[in-house]
């Protein structure tokens, strides 16, 4: 059985229904589990105090903000090359989402900066490419809403989203190009496998990561099977008006 299988809406639809409830379940309890470990249970930091546990928002909503948007990069370019209709209605459905992990890091970001930097905002590299990211989601928003054939719309936002991706990974790897800036490096580098997080502090920020993520993919199924049907009433209308 080939994954490609699962471009027909009706497969999709017929997929993606019985396997919502468990990845919205999980993600539940993930986040439950993380956020209320995180919040509650675990000890202030020497330096920080209480103030580092923003990062159990902080880090899962930034960290999916920007794989959010490298999932509409490749769903954009399954479309660009093999015209799958679900994979553009794909990448639309995602990017309300990732929006608002983007605010979510934002807002979270500036309430964390204050005590450590004296400020709610800097014009840190990493803190401007976020910012210009969050401006890349409302524009693909706005390019879908203003352009009414739908497989132009897909075009032109499949290629913003190209543009827009060069931000992602500098808000990702910011740190990393610019040594002056005020923003702190990863705390779990992907490459190393290395971390500055103590145990007591990284398990369940692990186990929110984890919810965030199972999160994302739920409301992005959920959105995809509105758009599919959106797409099929407006086929529906339209061959009745006709």
């Amino acid at each position: 059985m080939s994954i490609w299988e699962y471009a027909n809406p009706l497969k999709f639809l017929n997929w993606t229904t019985k396997v919502l409830p468990w990845v919205a379940g999980c993600a539940a309890v993930c986040v439950s589990v993380g956020l209320i470990w995180g919040f509650f249970f675990t000890p202030d930091d020497y330096r920080q105090g209480s103030t580092v546990k923003i990062i159990y928002l902080h880090v899962p909503a930034a960290l999916m903000a920007i794989n959010a948007w490298l999932m509409m990069l490749v769903a954009s370019l399954i479309w660009l090359v093999r015209r799958h209709h679900v994979s553009a209605l794909a990448a639309k459905a995602a990017a309300p989402v990732g929006v608002v992990f983007t605010l979510v890091a934002l807002f979270t970001g500036a309430i964390w900066g204050k005590p450590m930097w004296g400020a709610y905002w800097a014009w840190d590299p990493r803190l401007t490419s976020f910012l210009i990211l969050f401006l890349f989601y409302l524009g693909y928003m706005a390019l879908w809403s203003a352009i009414e054939d739908a497989d132009t719309a897909a075009d032109l936002t499949s290629v913003l989203c190209m543009v827009g991706s060069v931000f992602a990974l500098l808000s990702r790897y910011a740190v990393n190009f610019w040594n002056q800036g005020l923003h702190q490096g990863t705390s779990v580098p992907v490459a190393t496998g290395e971390r500055t997080v103590a145990d007591v502090f990284f398990v369940p920020l692990l186990i929110s990561m984890v919810g965030f993520g199972l999160m994302f993919l739920a409301l992005v199924l959920l959105r995809t099977q509105t758009e599919i049907r959106k797409r099929r009433a407006a086929a529906l209308i339209a061959r009745e008006t006709t």
